[in-house]
C-alpha cells in the first residue's frame, strides 16, 4: 500500500476530503443530488518551516482539524436546515459560520473534551488512593478509566441513527482512500470491496492520545492536585503532537511493527465506521475526485 497523502472526514450526509491545502465537501442533498464545494485552507500558521517541525506540526494539525471539521459539519447540516428554516433565519445562520463564532465553538469543544476525558478520569482515579499510593499504579488506573469513558462514549453515540449514518459515510471515506492506495480504479464496485479501516483515521489518533497520555502522566510528580490537573492540560498539545507523529509514520510504512501497533486503532474503527450504501460511496468518490488526481498519482507510484 502506498501513502497518498489525502485525508478526510465524514460529515452530515457527506464526506470531506483534504489534499494538502485544498479540501472538498460532497453532500447528498435532500433531493438526492450531490453538492460539491471546493475551498483552500492554509491553516492558522502560514510559516512552512514552523509547520514542518516534528511534534509541533501535530499540534497545528489537531487544532486545524477541529476547526475545519466543525466548519464542514455546519456546512453539510445547512442543507437540511434550509428545508425548515424561514427566510429571515438565513442571515443568522450565516453569522454563526464566521471565524469568531467558529473559534469559540472549537474552544468550548476542547474544554468539554478535557473535562470528560482528562479531568473526570483524574478525579475518579483519586478514589483508589485509599488502596495504593503508587503514582505509577494510579496513573495506569486513570488511563484505564479514560479508555473506558472513551469507548463507552463511542458505544453510546453509535446507537443514535444520525450518528450511525455519519459512521457509514466515515466508512465510505476510508474505502475510497483504501481503493486508491491499493492501485484500484476509483469506482463504486472497487470501493465497495475495499476495507473500511485505515491506519490514518482520526479514531486511531484519539486512541493513541489516550494511550500516550498514560505514559506522560506517570511523570507528573507534584503534591498539589490542582497543579497536577493544570500540568495535564498543558501536556495535551505535546501528547497530541507525539500521537500525530505515530499516526503519520503508521500511514507511511506497511510493516509488521507499525501494523501491530496500529491494531488497537483499527479495532476501535469497527465501532466508528459502518458499511456504506452505494449512494454514500458515490458521495465519497465525488469528494476525492474534486481535490485529488488519483489516476496520475497511481501512474507515478507504479513507475
Amino acid at each position: 500500500m502506498r501513502y497518498s497523502g489525502i485525508g478526510g472526514q465524514a460529515v452530515m450526509e457527506g464526506v470531506m476530503m483534504k489534499n494538502q491545502e485544498k479540501y472538498a465537501i460532497a453532500v447528498r442533498k435532500p433531493d438526492h443530488e450531490i453538492e460539491i464545494k471546493v475551498e483552500q485552507y492554509q491553516g492558522a500558521v502560514k510559516n512552512r518551516r514552523l509547520r514542518n517541525i516534528p511534534i509541533l506540526r501535530g499540534v497545528f494539525s489537531f487544532i486545524e482539524s477541529l476547526y475545519l471539521g466543525m466548519s464542514t459539519l455546519m456546512y453539510s447540516a445547512s442543507f437540511f436546515e434550509e428545508e425548515e428554516a424561514p427566510e429571515e433565519n438565513k442571515k443568522e445562520k450565516k453569522e454563526k459560520s464566521d471565524a469568531v463564532w467558529m473559534g469559540g465553538t472549537v474552544a468550548v469543544s476542547l474544554l468539554i473534551a478535557f473535562a470528560l476525558f482528562f479531568a473526570l478520569p483524574y478525579f475518579l482515579s483519586g478514589f483508589f488512593q485509599k488502596i495504593t499510593d503508587s503514582e505509577i499504579v494510579l496513573a495506569l488506573l486513570e488511563g484505564v478509566i479514560r479508555l473506558a469513558i472513551f469507548i463507552g462514549y463511542i458505544a453510546v453515540i453509535s446507537m443514535m441513527p444520525e450518528i450511525r449514518r455519519v459512521f457509514m459515510y466515515h466508512g465510505a471515506e476510508h474505502k475510497c482512500i483504501n481503493c486508491i492506495e491499493h492501485g484500484l480504479e476509483l469506482n463504486v464496485e472497487n470501493v465497495r470491496k475495499s476495507s473500511k479501516q485505515h491506519k490514518r483515521c482520526g479514531t486511531s489518533f484519539l486512541l493513541i492520545v489516550m494511550l500516550v497520555s498514560i505514559v506522560f502522566f506517570m511523570f507528573i510528580r507534584v503534591d498539589s492536585k490542582i497543579l497536577r490537573l493544570v500540568l495535564r492540560l498543558l501536556l495535551i498539545p505535546v501528547i497530541a503532537g507525539v500521537s500525530y507523529e505515530f499516526i503519520r509514520l503508521a500511514g507511511r510504512y506497511d510493516n509488521w511493527f507499525f501494523n501491530l501497533l496500529s491494531q488497537p486503532g483499527l479495532w476501535m474503527q469497527r465501532m466508528t465506521t459502518k458499511e456504506p450504501d452505494d449512494e454514500m460511496i458515490e458521495v465519497g468518490i465525488a469528494s476525492v475526485e474534486a481535490v485529488f488526481d488519483w489516476k496520475s498519482w497511481q501512474k507515478e507510484v507504479s513507475l
